[in-house]
């Protein structure tokens, strides 16, 4: 059964921005969330360039340390990079592996703090 649909649909339902990246730091997929939140860096353009290109030197160095950090073990699957205090969300670096554990990219994961205020089961 063929579940990348089904994977696709995830990533684009969530409301948190997901940017998937080559290990060339090369921008494989954003989602709707993400062409959004970066829109004013150039949104959906972004896919195919260089994530190199929208950091400075010093988050260049942290992401590679991180990458390494990775590509090091297969037990190196997440680390916490910051917390965005004006959207109260925590910030990690995600590993992405294939089925033989073998690291072919990397994610961040943004985790919001606030409360749901949608009702409960709000079909309206």
């Amino acid at each position: 059964m063929n579940l990348n649909p089904y994977f696709k649909s995830v990533l684009d339902q969530d409301r948190a921005s997901i940017v998937l990246c080559g290990l060339d730091h090369t921008i494989l997929y954003m989602n709707p969330a993400a062409i959004r939140s970066y829109a004013k860096h150039g949104g959906a353009a972004l896919v195919g360039r260089s994530l190199a290109n929208c950091h400075n030197a010093h988050s260049n160095e942290m992401i590679q340390t991180v990458v390494d950090w990775f590509a090091a073990s297969p037990e190196h699957n997440l680390i916490y990079t910051y917390h965005n205090e004006k959207q109260n969300k925590d910030v990690y670096m995600v590993a992405l592996r294939d089925e033989d554990g073998t690291l072919i990219g990397y994610y961040e994961k943004h985790e919001y703090r606030d409360p749901e205020t949608m009702p409960r089961y709000n079909f309206t």
